[in-house]
């Protein structure tokens, strides 16, 4: 397939008229509203001509023969193409600075993004927190819980506390948790989890170990996945109602389809991780996802990455119909992206 037809900059500049006019009302846009619109006088024969050229390049479609035109897929990218070679327009930092300044933890400034930008953008609001392998160990904690069962509680420096428990071959007592926690935070506290984890297995495997008490009792617990703790990606979805309200072509199975989808973290993650891929603090903005699902074909995603401190990554991002309005969604991604990384600098 060839490369898509350079376009003038006025024909351009219709392009993007329509766009921004579907995307305001929702219907066929006549070449007459388009001539109305314009700073500068042209005929209505003009500009038909040119929707006729971007109806060729594959830019606009005719719904129905004496219907005006509405952007197609590629008309939609090229429009957000030049958004996004532009400036966007700024947002009031001090509101994202109050919706944020409350939360304690990574918890709340994650639920917070994502109820923020459904509010505000009137769309899905996604938010995801993700582990990495570069979680960094502040402390380990045993606590005895009796009939052979201990409670394992490791705590990263981002603030995550994952807790499991464990039922040994025989009773410790409380003295020797305690020495086993202390072994542990001396030696690791501060490392990446996952070195953490090889160091631990490699003096386990040293001959010494099977004369070290304490090493002998970190043996069992190790093999109960002391420091393996994989922590599911903590997701947030909020607005997924707002589809409803929009006309998305969709049959009453295919709503229900798409309903059932969003409901699934799991398709959440595989979605943010296939679609927004840049480098993190980079807005990633994808057209059409129908390659996801197909009844998210007239979707649209715009989302960021942000690294936070002690190895968690965030997704922040919008879902919303193709209609979005993409300038103000995407200014209000860049700003809570923002607004996440300075509540946790």
């Amino acid at each position: 397939m060839g490369s898509p037809p350079v376009l003038s900059p006025r024909a351009m500049e219709v392009l993007h008229s329509i766009v921004r006019s579907y995307i305001g009302t929702g219907e066929p846009v006549a070449s007459r509203t388009i001539a109305r619109k314009r700073r500068e006088p042209v005929s209505a024969a003009t500009i038909r001509n040119l929707m006729a050229d971007l109806d060729d390049a594959g830019y606009l479609e005719q719904p129905h023969t004496s219907a005006g035109r509405i952007p197609t897929e590629a008309g939609f990218r090229l429009y957000v193409q030049a958004l996004l070679a532009g400036r966007l327009p700024a947002l009031d930092a001090g509101r994202f600075h109050a919706e944020f300044s409350g939360a304690e933890s990574l918890t709340g400034i994650i639920e917070r993004s994502c109820h923020f930008l459904t509010e505000f953008t009137h769309n899905v609001g996604i938010a995801a927190a993700i582990s990495t392998a570069a979680q960094t160990l502040d402390r380990v904690e045993l606590v005895k819980l009796g009939d052979r069962r201990v409670l394992m509680i490791v705590i990263t420096r981002d603030g995550t506390v994952r807790d499991r428990v464990v039922w040994l071959q025989e009773e410790l007592p409380p003295e020797e948790l305690t020495s086993i926690c202390n072994y542990l935070n001396h030696h690791f506290s501060g490392w990446v989890l996952a070195e953490a984890r090889r160091e631990l297995e490699s003096r386990l495997q040293q001959e010494r170990a099977a004369y070290d008490a304490i090493l002998c009792r970190l043996t069992e617990l190790y093999g109960k996945g002391l420091l393996d703790f994989d922590a599911a990606p903590e997701v947030h979805l909020e607005g997924a109602s707002n589809l409803v309200a929009v006309d998305l072509h969709l049959t009453r199975e295919k709503m229900r389809e798409l309903l059932r989808a969003l409901e699934e973290k799991q398709r959440i993650v595989e979605l943010l991780d296939r679609f927004l891929e840049q480098p993190a603090g980079e807005l990633g903005v994808q057209v059409g996802l129908g390659e996801a699902h197909p009844s998210m074909k007239g979707l649209s995603l715009i989302g960021i990455n942000v690294a936070l401190p002690g190895g968690l990554s965030a997704k922040i991002a919008v879902l919303g119909p193709m209609r979005m309005r993409y300038q103000r969604v995407m200014s209000a991604v860049l700003n809570v992206g923002a607004a996440l990384r300075r509540a946790q600098s």
